[in-house]
């Protein structure tokens, strides 16, 4: 056994330990270990921008692209956000021995699901170490253990952030063996995590799409391998010009680098005629990219110095993950709903239109985990949906769907109530 999968081993085993006293932790103890978390992070700022300072000059060194930059960055303003959105996990209804669906069978027993921790989560991801804080705070709610491993580019700022977990967790009174941190960066971790069912019961790899598609065919531990986002906005002829412009403007600009950043733009000929310029003329201003098919480049005219080209057939289809985006012109709302339909991954899709039947088609016929009308596709994130935040967004469609909070970390068992009924 290599010394990186034997510090797996030792750690999986540990967090299938703690599992079982997380199960019966009080609310009121969860929640003082959460509020625990977000006053280290707000506290203890300075150590944790010291780590991550080190990993964005490994990374400046090591040539990575501004939208990883910009994903592995960590700033005051950050570490606020992410305090915040721990305590807004704190303050969500604890999901653990909730019951639903109670009736009573003829024969008098009381029948009801009561909701259940999943046990021990693990979770490989990348370059976001505020995924480290994001799945602990979570899985702490949810009473689940989790055992994590970070990209090598976030190594240090990932060791703080969870050093600072562990030590919240163990002054709140919960073991501090509940979240565990790999950080041995070997593959070999990955490849014998995604087959330790004996220890994992839920497996989350956050990260591009070959590694969601390798964890997808040599996975034996059962995996949520989504979250791939090409994302589509549609602007038919009613929308509104100011709404639109705003819409699409935020959904690419507001941050670029993220899997619900707007990828292609569809809109309709009549709005392209009166909306398209403008546009055109706000997301070039910031820097955008356009690759535009025949009839977008017409209508834009001479391109100048701007950076408009003419799109090719990979463009649609792309998670960009950068200030780029692709323009398609499209007939009707049916050949929108085909365009996504062909080109889109199952993640978020959003409609911009002043017509109810059109918004109502939309919603019934595109096929995505989540599906705006308008609003920025930048919604479609945890927080903002009032989850608190998220492990991932399941672009699947068993167990979890969407963005994924604390309902999405549990199951249930079947709790049924006698008074000495037998079965005859």
């Amino acid at each position: 056994m290599t010394t990186a999968v034997s510090e797996l081993i030792t750690k999986a085993k540990a967090a299938k330990a703690a599992a079982r006293s997380l199960r019966m932790l009080p609310t009121e103890t969860k929640n003082a270990a959460l509020e625990g978390i977000a006053a280290a992070l707000e506290r203890g700022q300075r150590a944790i921008l010291d780590a991550n300072a080190l990993d964005m000059d490994a990374g400046r060194a090591a040539d990575l692209g501004e939208s990883v930059l910009d994903r592995l960055l960590l700033t005051e303003e950050r570490l606020i956000g992410m305090a915040a959105d721990v305590r807004a996990v704190a303050a969500l209804p604890d999901p653990v021995g909730e019951e639903f669906d109670q009736r009573t069978l003829e024969n008098g027993i009381r029948l009801a699901h009561r909701r259940v921790p999943l046990g021990v989560i693990g979770c490989v991801y990348e370059n976001r170490p505020n995924v480290t804080i994001d799945i602990s705070a979570l899985c702490l709610k949810s009473g689940n253990a989790v055992v994590l491993r970070g990209g090598k580019e976030a190594i240090h700022s990932n060791t703080a952030l969870t050093a600072l977990v562990r030590d919240a967790l163990g002054s709140a009174g919960v073991t501090p063996e509940a979240v565990q941190f790999i950080t041995d960066t070997d593959r070999a971790v990955v490849e014998q995590m995604v087959r330790l069912k004996d220890y994992l019961d839920l497996f989350i790899p956050r990260g591009g799409e070959q590694f969601i598609r390798w964890v997808r065919e040599n996975a034996t531990v059962p995996s949520v391998t989504g979250g791939i986002g090409v994302v589509h906005t549609y602007v038919d002829e009613t929308a509104d010009a100011e709404d639109a412009a705003a819409i699409v403007f935020n959904a690419k600009v507001q941050r670029p680098s993220v899997c619900n950043a707007l990828d292609t733009l569809l809109i309709h000929p009549a709005a392209a005629a009166r909306m398209l310029p403008d546009i055109a003329s706000r997301l070039t201003a910031a820097g955008v990219e356009l690759r535009c098919d025949q009839r977008a480049l017409a209508l834009l005219g001479p391109v100048d110095d701007r950076p408009i080209k003419a799109a090719e057939e990979g463009d649609f289809g792309q998670e960009f993950l950068a200030l780029v985006l692709s323009i398609r012109v499209v007939d009707s709302l049916d050949e929108a709903i085909e365009h996504i339909e062909t080109y889109g991954s199952g993640h978020t899709e959003a409609i911009v239109t002043g017509d109810d039947a059109a918004a109502a088609r939309f919603v019934d016929e595109v096929d995505a985990a989540v599906v705006l009308v308008n609003a920025s596709t930048r919604f479609n994130d945890g927080g903002q949906l009032g989850l608190g935040a998220e492990v991932a967004i399941s672009t699947g469609k068993l167990h979890a769907r969407g963005p994924m909070g604390l309902r999405e970390l549990t199951s249930y068992k079947w709790v049924a109530l006698g008074t000495g009924q037998v079965r005859p």
